[in-house]
């Protein structure tokens, strides 16, 4: 009997289906928003009790954050009453959201990851923002279902007015994919939706001249716009976001650079931990002192600097290696009728417009009815008032109200919702400014009825209300932007790192290299005794001194006919009393071979100036080459050759020319050649 009752299963297909029922209800029903209103379910059942159940509209008292909760959870999300309160409290965050839609009044936590303090403390009701969230939702404007065990109805969308999904973003992960959307501009977005109901056809290039890319709550900048035009156009790219900063200076004369913006979701605590600890692992120099002054007036993070550091240096040191520059990877994943879909920005702008357009005709049809309705009576009123005697001997003479309604229904063909008007009416209605009262009423509801039929019957007149209806919002709620776009390089030029100081190269004859700055050699007096320009061992000795700047770029030509780059600021620093570091160690050379020849040039990206100047090569076998420095423009990690150098032939040097120069060539036994290298 027992095996009867058994059902033998496959254990994996049971795994699988149960994974597959779980990952849907994640994807649907918790981590991704709905792209009509742009909320998950707990936001939207958070704005739905805070209106309706609570009605904590802005201009109500603000009521306990626990109360709220309380009812969100026993109503409609069965989950941990702490899913409700950290989403409302992220609602009412400024730095979190551009737009906050929840007026919290307590500690609601701060940028610097403090969270908030606990929902028996804190108060919150909605801002004035939200009441457009929940415009009309009484106006049978979205369709409801049963909540969790039934006793309940909930919207499965609200009528917004701000398109949310595209002005505050979300995040979040689910089974197998996950959605970061960045916030936006409300009036960028408003004049975008405009532009899309004027030209369906519109491209998405035309959008971005309204929506120029994401605005972020915090400010800051945004580096660079080729990840912002991939993300507003095929809804994935990465946003590369920047601190904003000022550089000041204190009274003694020190630069210091002041933040007064960071990136978005950026912990500020965390990230003056970070610099500090780099300060004192001496992996970012030139700091002396750094403090938060950041009040209720805004951030205000300072950073002094010492008396010799180049702040511009500094700075991009600090971008390089700190998170006052973070990225933000946008992918834009939203429901669309509930399956999951990549949107760019057109996309996003279609499907809020269709909502839209669906709430307006929902809205207009629920008013028609109800001025129908109201018509009706009317009408029924009229009568009444003209045939007043007749009527009230009619009531007077019946039994029972069912009896009189019923005589009034047949006497003046009125219907029963009519005849329940005319039996409930006061004995005020019959004055004379009543009843002018009831044919103006009835005048405008006609007009009213006509007016709705007319826009239910014409797309463009419903098109045209959703137009003025965004052109309000944007009046009302609209502000400036608060990101900056910055067009720059996607990638760091490492020449911003390091000021273009000029520099002493010094060469010895067994190869050790090194680069001391030029100041380090002061100019000496008559009679001076000079200074240590190097430490060599016994047998070593210095063969090269050339005087360059850090941005300069060394090419090194070895015997074999190589030619290896070095860039200046890449060579080690050291004293006028160090050796420097073997050749050999920086660049990779065969260990048979030697550098032979060195040439530092200024500027290997200047088209003109590699077109008019050439290196001019010379062997041991009397074999002279000269080729443009064009040639030498493109820097390989190993080397290119330079010249084919037969077996038993060796390079001796390699000079750069301009074209027109006289060259010297001598050979072992004292003869010399002179020729224009033309």
């Amino acid at each position: 009997m027992a095996d009867e009752r058994i059902i033998k299963i496959n254990v994996e297909e049971e795994m699988k289906s149960a994974y597959i029922d779980y990952s849907m209800s994640v994807i649907v029903s918790r981590a991704l928003p709905d792209v009509r209103d742009g909320m998950k379910p707990v936001h939207r059942r958070i704005m739905y009790d805070m209106s309706h159940e609570l009605g904590l509209y802005s201009n109500k008292p603000t009521r306990k954050s626990a109360k709220i909760v309380g009812d969100v959870l026993g109503k409609f999300h069965p989950h941990g009453d702490n899913s409700v309160y950290d989403a409302m409290v992220r609602m009412a965050q400024w730095w979190s959201l551009r737009y906050p839609l929840v007026d919290g009044q307590g500690n609601f936590g701060s940028m610097d990851g403090d969270s908030a303090a606990a929902m028996r403390y804190t108060e919150a009701r909605m801002r004035k923002i939200a009441d457009e969230v929940m415009a009309d939702i009484d106006k049978d404007t979205v369709d409801f279902q049963p909540n969790y065990d039934d006793s309940e109805k909930e919207p499965t969308v609200l009528p917004t007015r701000i398109p949310l999904l595209l002005v505050n973003g979300t995040s979040g992960i689910a089974v197998g994919m996950a959605t970061n959307m960045a916030p936006h501009n409300l009036s960028e977005v408003c004049d975008a939706i405009c532009a899309y109901i004027d030209n369906p056809e519109i491209e998405i290039s035309e959008l971005t001249n309204y929506v120029k890319g994401p605005d972020f709550p915090t400010g800051g900048i945004i580096y660079g716009y080729e990840g912002v035009r991939e993300a507003l156009e095929t809804g994935r790219g990465r946003v590369v976001m920047r601190a904003r900063t000022e550089i000041e200076h204190t009274a003694s004369g020190r630069e210091c650079i002041i933040v007064t913006e960071v990136p978005y979701m950026v912990n500020k605590a965390e990230m003056i931990k970070k610099i500090a600890a780099l300060i004192n692992e001496k992996k970012i120099e030139g700091i002396s002192y750094i403090n938060d002054e950041s009040n209720k007036e805004g951030t205000r993070i300072v950073i002094i600097l010492k008396q010799d550091a180049v702040s511009s240096v500094v700075l991009n040191t600090l971008y390089k290696n700190t998170p006052m520059q973070s990225s933000f990877a946008v992918n834009n994943i939203a429901l669309v009728g509930g399956r999951p879909m990549l949107l760019n920005l057109k996309d996003l702008i279609k499907h809020f417009v269709d909502h839209r357009h669906d709430v307006v005709m929902r809205r207009t049809n629920f008013d028609l009815a109800a001025a129908e309705r109201r018509a009706h009576i009317v009408q029924g009123l009229l009568i009444a008032q003209e045939n007043i005697d007749e009527i009230v001997a009619i009531i007077k003479n019946s039994k029972t109200p069912d009896e009189a309604k019923s005589t009034l229904m047949n006497r003046f063909a009125l219907s029963e919702l009519q005849a329940n008007a005319i039996m409930e009416m006061r004995l005020r209605a019959l004055t004379g400014l009543e009843h002018g009262k009831l044919s103006d009423e009835y005048a405008e509801l006609c007009a009213k009825i006509d007016d709705m039929k007319d826009i239910l019957a014409r797309p463009e007149r419903q098109f045209g209300i959703i137009k003025e209806e965004t052109m309000e919002i944007k009046e009302k709620y609209g502000d400036e932007r608060r990101t900056e776009i910055v067009m720059a390089a996607g990638e760091f030029n490492p020449e911003d790192f390091y000021a273009d100081d000029d520099m002493v190269i010094t060469i010895s004859h067994m190869g050790y290299i090194k680069r001391t700055p030029l100041s380090e050699y002061r100019s000496q007096r008559r009679g001076g005794i000079g200074s240590k320009g190097s430490a060599t061992r016994d047998e070593d000795f210095i063969e090269h001194i050339y005087v360059t700047t850090m941005h300069n770029t060394m090419l090194f030509f070895t015997e074999k006919g190589r030619c290896y780059w070095h860039k200046v600021y890449n060579i080690p620093e050291g004293t006028r009393s160090s050796k420097g570091r073997a050749i050999q160690n920086l660049i990779q050379i065969e260990p048979d071979d030697k550098v032979r020849a060195y040439i530092t040039v200024r500027h290997l990206d200047d088209k003109e100036f590699v077109e008019n100047n050439y290196i001019v090569m010379a062997t041991r076998e009397g074999i002279i080459k000269k080729t443009k420095l064009e040639a030498y423009s493109r820097p390989r990690q190993n080397g290119v050759n330079a010249i084919v150098i037969r077996e038993g032939d060796q390079l001796i040097d390699a000079c750069l020319t301009s074209g027109k120069a006289e060259i010297l060539l001598g050979t072992m036994e004292g003869k010399a050649i002179r020729f224009n290298e033309e």
